[in-house]
């Protein structure tokens, strides 16, 4: 028992820790010591260092001997690069997932939808919807798992989710810049369940490239690399 509730706190902690940095309450770049982490999660020192190592390998956070744990940073060139690995990787999976998808694939993924087109994407005090982040992973995650290669699925997966910092800190967030998200992940969808291999893939890379547009267009760097370009600012 005493093992499953200490699986079940370190779950817990590295919950919130993402949910905190994913809606900016943890700076990009910022130090996440222990000890000061441990007041204000109310977290043992053991549940934090076990917690910690899953945001690095999420691409959330860094970890550097005698620095330690740091918040990822952001940058408008590593977000192009990043959107480019994200469009090859998986376009490739989803693809894959397309051609070997079982009936059951195709259910999971029309759940998934579901779920996200009835969950808003702020919660009632404005802030981002951590029940809208899980949804949004969840079908993106459902729409690769027909590929039967798990290790291009988790690299996909560890890919999006550090994609996921972008969005969050943002200024203004790209679902609220007057585009159609909800019809975009309605038209996945749709063609992923036609098995609509050509359809799906130009659907989800847009889907991807109009985020990164929209972001990079709000702070100035819609062109190449420019003095600044180390660093975006929320």
């Amino acid at each position: 028992m005493t093992g499953a509730r200490s699986t079940t706190r370190v779950e817990d902690v590295y919950q919130r820790l993402r949910a905190d940095i994913l809606n900016g309450r943890h700076e990009p770049g910022s130090r996440l010591r222990v000890e000061a982490l441990k007041d204000h999660y109310g977290a043992s020192s053991g549940v934090l260092r076990e917690a910690l190592p899953r945001l690095v390998g999420q691409g959330l956070a860094t970890f550097a001997p005698q620095q330690g744990f740091r918040v990822v940073e952001v940058s408008p060139t590593a977000l192009r690069d990043l959107t480019e690995a994200r469009v090859v990787i998986e376009t490739h999976v989803v693809r894959e997932s397309l051609t070997h998808g079982s009936i059951e694939w195709e259910s999971d993924l029309l759940a998934a939808h579901h779920n996200l087109a009835r969950t808003t994407f702020t919660d009632s005090e404005g802030a981002i919807n951590e029940r809208w982040l899980s949804a949004h992973a969840r079908f993106h995650q459902a729409l690769l798992e027909g590929c039967p290669n798990r290790q291009l699925r988790e690299m996909a997966t560890q890919l999006r989710e550090s994609a996921e910092v972008y969005r969050c800190w943002a200024r203004e967030p790209a679902e609220h810049s007057g585009r159609d998200v909800a019809a975009e992940h309605k038209l996945i969808c749709e063609r992923a369940i036609e098995r609509d291999v050509p359809g799906t893939v130009d659907a989800l890379r847009d889907h991807i490239e109009l985020t990164t547009k929209l972001m990079l267009d709000e702070h100035g760097h819609a062109g190449g690399s420019s003095p600044d370009d180390t660093a975006m600012p929320r």
